[in-house]
């Protein structure tokens, strides 16, 4: 009784505490014991792991949501993730957004610095992008940004939850890339997940505000997560991952300064 007394008087700060604790946790108890041998990892490794990082944020927003508003809490949490009646320009912005953005980046410095970014087409990224876009959101924006929106701004939100968010994958990614990238681990994971991702946030929380449609946020969080995975340029050094990382994280801020500028801190369409 106690420890739910403290979750229902801290709410955010119970639900960062266990998404993050459950998720590191999975992480290494998955990969941890491999990396730490320096044994290379099996194809199922890194699927395991991701399962595992995903139980954190949409375990704890289920169960954190029947702790704190109960029964009509999940009712709730459950209707806005069906949410699909919205107008067809907001799909569009969900789901078109990344790609778009992607693409443009990639051709850019294929046709200006090397052909090395030239897009490629991994067919596995539709999977990774489906279960960490509609797992991933049922904490961040069925649980989380409601909560945080009671005494903050949308942007402020959403960037608070992009920086923790980001912060969230450090230990997977750590494990999981920091072989690959060696030098290059901590300014592309600073480029990839903190800068980056949090600006996508501020367009995913955008587009939630938006819609209350936690399904239009899952499926632009899908379509990022995939089409950085889908398109990503194979072979390529890690210097010229994290440049275009860097260049990609630049595009997305002028974006969100766009958004910002349209829609105010509310991110929220004025009415006429």
């Amino acid at each position: 009784m106690k420890i739910k007394a403290f979750i229902q008087r801290h709410p955010v700060a119970s639900y960062f505490f266990l998404a993050f604790f459950i998720s590191w946790g999975g992480s290494l108890a998955v990969l941890g014991p491999k990396f730490f041998r320096g044994e290379p990892y099996q194809l199922t490794d890194l699927p395991l792991a991701l399962l595992a990082m995903l139980a954190g944020p949409s375990l704890t927003g289920i169960a954190l949501t029947d702790i704190v508003d109960g029964k009509s809490g999940l009712r709730d949490l459950f209707s806005r993730m069906r949410r699909w009646r919205v107008k067809p320009r907001w799909y569009a912005r969900a789901l078109l957004t990344p790609p778009v953005l992607i693409l443009a980046v990639l051709l850019l410095l294929s046709n200006l610095i090397s052909p090395v970014f030239i897009p490629n087409f991994l067919a596995l990224g539709i999977v990774y992008g489906l279960l960490a876009g509609f797992i991933e959101e049922i904490g961040w924006m069925g649980y989380a940004f409601p909560k945080m929106r009671v005494k903050h701004s949308a942007l402020t939100a959403s960037l608070i939850i992009g920086v923790l968010h980001g912060t969230w994958h450090i230990v997977a990614d750590y494990l999981g890339a920091s072989g690959n990238l060696g030098g290059y681990w901590l300014p592309h994971f600073i480029l990839m997940w903190i800068i980056g991702m949090t600006a996508m946030r501020v367009l995913i929380v955008w587009v939630y505000v938006n819609t209350e449609s936690i399904l239009l946020a899952q499926l632009m969080h899908a379509s990022s997560t995939g089409f950085l995975i889908i398109l990503s340029p194979s072979p390529i050094s890690p210097a010229n991952e994290t440049l275009w990382y860097a260049v990609y994280a630049v595009v997305l801020w002028v974006v969100v300064a766009i958004v910002i500028t349209r829609y105010g801190k509310r991110l929220m369409q004025q009415p006429l």
